[in-house]
């Protein structure tokens, strides 16, 4: 591979230090310095004139599901829906498009965010309308929760007589009839009636999401897509390598596995195939990855007390403590990191007790068990967390949305010790930072400004939600790039642009350690590079 030479640059190395010039060989960064300096020992490199822009190392997102968000560009975007009329018109549309469709789903419809006058969930019979002779499954934007017309609840067996889910909810109306809204358990049985794409739709689904995803300045992403999108996991390894193979994959990624019975967990922990690091590191087979508890946007987050809006309901224990403990020290037994999606209090503290118990009385945690979300946290479990070493996966650009809803929800009392981000900084908690896209978009730009700010999108509310738990931009960038590499045991190669590591970066068009905390919105790439090769340049 040719050599490179970023010069005339403000290079981000490490907090309060920076360089003008960085040289890299075979995808690796071979020096960082001074432009005299790397210049002079670049003869014969290609040379990319940084124009004083600044350069970071390229973002890692350490919790999403790219497969997922890349699938979305198939079906109706439903984020444009401001009621569910509007979800009626949208599905009738794209039927029409596709009138040969055995079932479609589509995603992002989200209740909340619509004027109160139309803020009513859909229903069966908003759905109805569209079709009743394939199964159409619109899902929350929590991914949590959906929308089903009355073919899917007949073929779940879902009646006035048989709403019982386990680890799920089936919404019913005054007269016990069930509305069509389900929850966790249901929610995904009522996917896997929906017809998957092709083979070279999918591929092409995650070709274009990598594409999107280099365009926002991500190097690598942590996806929890396999024995998801598709449930055979080999087979979906097989179609991920395929993309790779043909040159399409633009990033790294580690998949966050999921796995149904500890007997299929076992078979993978002690096959070849564990572990597997493929096409020079671009494509690694990570964690294993579980759920406690659903959303608090469906109220099936698993909390300690009751629902403040919804008295009598704790939410939803998505997976028992016993099949959770099960799988977990079946992971750990052989060697498998283990991150478990918890929202709630209660969830949070149900398993971090499991991650103490598997990592023994050390007080250690060397197989770096983690908690995705963490998001409802008083100060006893934050000490917790510190004091056992556990890693959090934050997703900042949640509160653009939670924080006009979470409060009715849980409280503000609790909302002082939530979505904690500043105290995790100053305790040195490992948390790092991602999206949970296509929950939210990818851009790491918007996670980045809601840490710094802790204001939505708009710019409310004027003094930040809770603005003790703001951090500075040294640490929102450390945490979506150093600490995201801690999170996948990479940390000796990715998350700094240092000698040794790989040649990952992104060059922004303005300077995001000075510009105004407003302005962190509007970033841009302008160059995007993984492994020494250039993915990305803007127009």
């Amino acid at each position: 591979m040719a050599k490179t030479v970023l010069y005339n640059g403000k290079i981000y190395v490490e907090r309060g230090r920076y360089a003008q010039a960085l040289l890299q060989e075979d995808g690796f960064i071979r020096m960082v310095g001074s432009d005299e300096e790397v210049l002079a020992s670049a003869a014969g490199a290609e040379k990319i004139d940084c124009r004083g822009k600044t350069v970071v190392p390229g973002f890692n997102d350490s919790h999403m599901h790219l497969f997922y968000m890349g699938r979305a560009m198939f079906f109706p975007d439903l984020t444009k829906a401001r009621r569910a009329e509007d979800l009626t018109e949208l599905c009738r549309t794209y039927l029409e498009k596709n009138p040969h469709s055995k079932g479609f789903t589509a995603a992002g419809w989200n209740e909340e965010t619509w004027e109160p006058r139309h803020r009513r969930k859909p229903n069966r019979a908003d759905l109805d309308q569209v079709s009743v002779e394939i199964p159409i499954v619109l899902t929350r934007v929590c991914a949590h929760a959906c929308c089903v017309n009355s073919y899917v609840l007949k073929k779940l067996g879902i009646d006035r007589a048989h709403t019982g889910f386990e680890g799920a909810g089936v919404e019913v109306d005054e007269n016990g009839e069930p509305t069509g809204i389900l929850t966790e358990k249901a929610f995904h049985a009522a996917l896997d009636l929906v017809p998957n794409l092709t083979r070279e739709e999918l591929k092409q689904a995650l070709a274009g999401a990598m594409e999107y995803a280099v365009s926002r300045g991500l190097t690598t992403v942590q996806s929890n897509d396999i024995g998801y999108v598709i449930k055979d996991q080999e087979a979906c390894c097989a179609l991920m390598k395929e993309v790779y193979d043909e040159g399409r994959g633009l990033l790294r990624y580690t998949g966050q596995m999921f796995y149904d019975d500890a007997e299929s967990l076992r078979a993978y922990c002690e096959s070849p195939q564990f572990g597997e690091s493929y096409a020079d590191d671009w494509f690694r087979r990570g964690p294993l990855k579980l759920l406690k508890d659903g959303s608090l946007g469906a109220r099936t987050a698993l909390l300690g007390f009751d629902y403040a809006d919804d008295p009598g309901n704790r939410g939803v224990e998505v997976n028992s403590d016993a099949y959770m403990q099960e799988m977990i020290h079946c992971a750990h037994d052989h060697g498998m990191q283990v991150v478990v999606h918890a929202i709630g209090d209660e969830a949070i503290r149900r398993v971090a007790a499991m991650y103490d118990e598997a990592n023994g009385s050390s007080g250690e945690n060397p197989l770096r068990h983690s908690l995705i979300h963490c998001q409802i946290t008083d100060e006893a479990l934050l000490s917790h967390i510190k004091a056992s070493g556990l890693l959090v996966a934050y997703q900042p650009i949640f509160l653009q949305s939670d924080m006009h809803v979470v409060p009715t929800r849980c409280g503000d009392e609790i909302m002082k010790t939530s979505y904690a981000f500043g105290t995790a900084a100053e305790t040195g908690i490992h948390a790092s930072y991602g999206t949970d896209s296509p929950v939210e978009d990818l851009d790491p730009f918007a996670c980045i400004y809601c840490a710094v700010t802790r204001k939505d999108l708009k710019g409310q509310p004027a003094g930040g939600f809770y603005p003790a738990e703001c951090v500075d931009v040294e640490t929102a960038i450390d945490a979506y790039t150093m600490e995201s590499a801690y999170h996948e045991f990479r940390e000796d190669v990715k998350g700094r642009l240092k000698a040794g590591y790989y040649a990952d970066l992104v060059v922004l068009d303005r300077d995001i350690f000075t510009c105004e905390p407003e302005a962190i919105l509007g970033t841009n790439p302008v160059l995007t590079m993984v492994g020494g090769k250039v993915v990305y340049r803007a127009d």
